[in-house]
């Protein structure tokens, strides 16, 4: 008994530290988005402009890939309780017959496993997108600085 106990303890930190990095992530890329309209804020609309442009856009999307991240991270969660009530007797439709319930107990796996992996799919594309618009953003500020030196 002691055992599931430091498995469920384990589980719940393991999640709460996702959960905690996803919103990192999501405050990061808010941010981002904001000090980019901020250094932005009187420019003339212009073509130097297109990277800012796309580092925002980054930024939003990777806020966006965020938020459905814990969309599907939360959709698995629901899953999985599902799985585990099938499996201890206790769920509110619970199939009396036992191959409705291996049946049901297949159906839930399958949704858990696709939840799980789109959860993943937007937590990679989550970072990758916050990533992309640093490096778009930092290329439009080296520009704007070899514009202001040369004066073009």
């Amino acid at each position: 008994m002691a055992e599931n106990k430091d498995l469920l303890e384990i589980y719940k930190q393991h999640h709460m530290g996702e959960e905690k990095y996803t919103y990192f992530l999501l405050a990061i890329a808010a941010s981002a988005v904001a000090f980019a309209v901020q250094k932005t804020t009187g420019l003339k609309l212009d073509w130097w402009l297109t990277l800012a442009a796309l580092a925002a856009l980054s930024w939003g999307a990777s806020f966006f890939f965020g938020c459905k991240n814990l969309m599907w991270i939360q959709t698995a969660v629901y899953a999985n309780s599902n799985l585990l009530s099938l499996e201890l007797g206790a769920h509110p439709n619970q199939p009396s017959h036992p191959q409705l319930l291996a049946a049901a107990v297949s159906g839930v796996e399958k949704a858990l496993d696709h939840n799980i992996t789109r959860a993943q799919f937007y937590a990679v594309w989550q970072f990758r997108l916050l990533i992309i618009g640093a490096v778009f953003f930092i290329a439009w500020h080296i520009l704007e600085m070899y514009r202001a030196t040369y004066g073009i």
